[in-house]
């Protein structure tokens, strides 16, 4: 054990100054890089004539870089330690950030977005390997929801910032708040790296939570049987996840603006509300999760979520949007926040960072698809209500296969 410099520190565990290191990464890699994107697109849209499908091809490049960093992220995992991973990543994403600020047409931009894509994986998966590696099995979900509060923050800010810059820069406004954003980062890269360590053994120490009696499992690298087919169940649900969420997280703000006649401010003000909302969502049914099981975690997510973009699609005037802002804002970062929990419980923390690396492929490829369809459906159709309605009966079916999900065998996490 380290030493102690006061009694707030004696009593702290050094788990906790992970999570708190990761929130800002994911605040940055997420919560900024991407859920800033949603603010930003009126104005990019208006500054470079750029269509509805353009916009959801911008986004889409993102995950494509996203899903590219997926695939090499647990191959380079062996070489980079985690730390230096996620701080790198994000100095990436800052530069490219800025470098966005300063596009003057459509493909420079794909293809700085898709650098920040690749940055967001690599920031995304050493952080939250780094859950596991910190925290036992009673306490993951805890860790792996205050971590992903992060996005939270980020999508408040952005709430709030975006439209500030458009009004003092007018016209240039995304301008200054893509490059706002990138500096933001770039000091966040520079935490990460003062503030992560790669395992509680670095420090002297034990992973947060009760130590149980070791079983030869924990130890050893075993296949059960049942196993691929449940990572290929999360996987599936991650994907259909990350379909979903990215369009209404996208394109909602748009939707405000254009065709509820809000003002940017104003949707600005409900985009900071589901922000407000989704920094519980991840600590709220994560440690719900803890309790009544990742399975049902997982359904009760998507039944929430379901609901949101039902509402969004059916047009249920200013109240069901309202109602929908807030149930999507409550659920959206639920499903990682478990995910990263569930990949634990069930195949073992030997193979956790691997299967939680397996399984966000799945997430990448959903993000590809969705923001790209849906962008071309709204171009054809005038209109997002297909999208919405779409993604609404997408997840009522990952509901009901998060239910049928087994227990997890044993505790083969601790």
């Amino acid at each position: 054990m380290t030493k102690a410099t006061s009694p707030l520190v004696a009593k702290l565990h050094y788990g906790w100054i992970i999570v708190a290191t990761s929130a800002l990464g994911l605040f940055s890699c997420f919560g900024l890089a991407r859920y800033a994107y949603s603010m930003l697109i009126p104005g990019m849209q208006a500054g470079l004539n750029l269509s509805y499908d353009r916009m959801g091809f911008i986004g889409t490049a993102n995950f494509v870089g996203y899903l590219a960093s997926v695939l090499a992220a647990p191959k380079l995992l062996g070489r980079l330690a985690p730390r230096w991973m996620a701080a790198s990543a994000l100095l990436v994403i800052g530069l490219g950030m800025i470098g966005i600020g300063l596009c003057t047409s459509f493909l420079p931009i794909l293809a700085l977005y898709a650098l920040v894509g690749m940055g967001s994986g690599f920031t995304n998966i050493p952080l939250m390997a780094l859950v596991t590696f910190w925290f036992r099995s009673e306490h993951r979900g805890k860790a792996a929801g205050l971590a992903i509060a992060g996005n939270g923050i980020g999508i408040i800010l952005a709430g709030f910032l975006v439209p500030a810059l458009n009004r003092s820069f007018g016209a240039d406004g995304w301008r200054a708040g893509w490059m706002v954003l990138g500096a933001i980062c770039l000091g966040i890269a520079l935490v990460t790296a003062a503030l992560l360590r790669n395992h509680p053994s670095d420090l002297g120490l034990e992973p947060v939570g009760r130590l149980v009696d070791a079983s030869p499992e924990q130890f050893i690298h075993r296949e059960h049987k049942g196993d691929g087919s449940v990572l290929f169940r999360l996987g599936i649900l991650y994907l259909i996840f990350g379909a979903t969420f990215m369009v209404y997280g996208t394109f909602i703000v748009t939707t405000m603006v254009r065709e509820y006649g809000l003002s940017e401010a104003r949707a600005g003000l409900y985009w900071s509300w589901v922000g407000f909302f989704s920094f519980f969502s991840g600590i709220g049914f994560g440690t719900l999760s803890d309790r009544i099981g990742r399975r049902r975690g997982l359904a009760l997510v998507f039944t929430v979520q379901t609901a949101a973009y039902l509402l969004a699609g059916l047009k249920a005037g200013m109240s069901g949007l309202t109602i929908s802002l807030v149930l999507y804002g409550c659920a959206v970062f639920a499903i990682p926040a478990i995910m990263a929990a569930a990949v634990g419980d069930y195949l073992g923390l030997n193979r956790a960072s691997a299967a939680f690396g397996t399984i966000t492929i799945f997430f990448g490829l959903g993000q590809v698809i969705g923001p790209a369809g849906a962008g071309m459906i709204a171009k054809s159709t005038g209109a997002f209500t297909a999208p919405y309605l779409i993604a609404g009966m997408l997840t009522t079916c990952a509901a009901v296969l998060a239910f049928l999900l087994p227990e997890p065998a044993g505790k083969r996490t601790q």
